[in-house]
């Protein structure tokens, strides 16, 4: 990446290229790569295998946080990773430059800025698993949070009451209270979870690599109150308020399943599934809900589909096995 500054002041999705160690840009009125952001540490050390990202923005300022675990997740996301150290790179979303590294003792999964934008959260992929709390400003490490074994994802609900941690070595998802940073439920899920993605509906939705499942958790109770079984190797889970619908990329068959929400018996009901490309991992939706870009592990893609017609538009080239993406407009 040069030094002089980028002007990325246009709805954009940003993708992160794990094999590359890139970000690749898509202008989304244009659908195409405007700009490729070489992932370097603040002391210009070389950055391997960056996995997953959060966004934070408030007025004209954005910060990306973006989880370097070390190592590839793209064949799947189970243990054996204790003798890797991770990082957390800060980016300036708008200029494309790495404002700060944190070192961190073991390999993590993500990074995800709290829905405040005043700590960025990380889960250490250890035994004995750990979620660490940074300070956004200072990057001061405020709190070390036991949670169970080889955590992945952490993620919040989206009224931001709670965090969770998918714990992939018990079977759990530890949920957390944000203000005093305590587990207040574990809850008992599928086999390897990874993460609990945001639903916009009083829900979270964590994908069981190796129970090909997704557990649906009530926000408010706690509880799981549907197991939707996949028949396939979930890649992650993405909600879609606007359309009520639930989408399960399926990185083995390079395909996209959704479900769709049903008032009769207030669940989940399959409704089909669409191609995109070898190793459909990651999605995004705009805001309208209208169209979805989904990043391609094994093809080095992004599908942009249009949502109501279920189909795709384009594929856009990128760089080696994207893997997270999140929307800024």
């Amino acid at each position: 990446m040069s030094m002089e500054d980028k002007q990325i002041d246009y709805p954009a999705a940003y993708v992160v290229n794990g094999e590359s160690s890139t970000i690749s840009v898509i202008d989304l009125d244009k659908n195409s790569v405007t700009e490729t952001l070489e992932l370097m540490g603040t002391g210009n050390e070389m950055v391997m295998w960056p996995h997953h990202l959060s966004l934070y923005g408030i007025f004209d300022m954005h910060r990306l946080a973006i989880g370097v675990p070390g190592m590839d997740l793209s064949a799947g996301h189970s243990g054996g990773m204790n003798d890797m150290k991770g990082k957390v790179l800060v980016m300036d979303a708008v200029k494309g430059n790495i404002l700060k590294t944190v070192d961190l003792p073991v390999s993590n999964h993500n990074a995800m800025y709290s829905p405040n934008g005043r700590e960025i959260w990380v889960s250490q992929m250890e035994m004995t698993g750990k979620v660490l709390v940074y300070d956004a400003q200072t990057y001061a490490l405020k709190n070390n949070i036991a949670v169970g074994m080889e955590p992945a994802e952490v993620t919040f609900s989206a009224d931001g009451s709670k965090a969770y941690v998918a714990n992939g070595g018990d079977n759990t998802v530890s949920v957390i209270d944000p203000a005093i940073k305590s587990i207040i439920a574990t809850v008992a899920v599928g086999a390897e979870p990874v993460g609990a993605w945001v639903g916009f509906d009083g829900k979270m939705y964590v994908d069981n690599e190796e129970g090909k499942t997704i557990s649906v958790i009530d926000v408010s109770t706690n509880a799981v109150v549907q197991t939707i079984d996949l028949g396939f190797m979930p890649g992650s889970a993405a909600h879609n308020s606007a359309k009520k619908e639930l989408w399960v990329t399926d990185p083995d068959n390079g395909k996209v399943h959704y479900w769709s929400w049903g008032q009769v018996g207030n669940q989940w009901n399959h409704a089909g599934s669409f191609n995109t490309a070898a190793g459909a991992h990651a999605v995004g939706f705009t805001a309208d809900g209208n169209t979805a870009y989904v990043t391609n592990q094994m093809a080095a893609s992004v599908s942009v589909i249009n949502v109501n017609e279920h189909s795709k538009i384009k594929d856009i080239p990128v760089g080696k096995k994207p893997n997270g993406i999140v929307i800024k407009q």
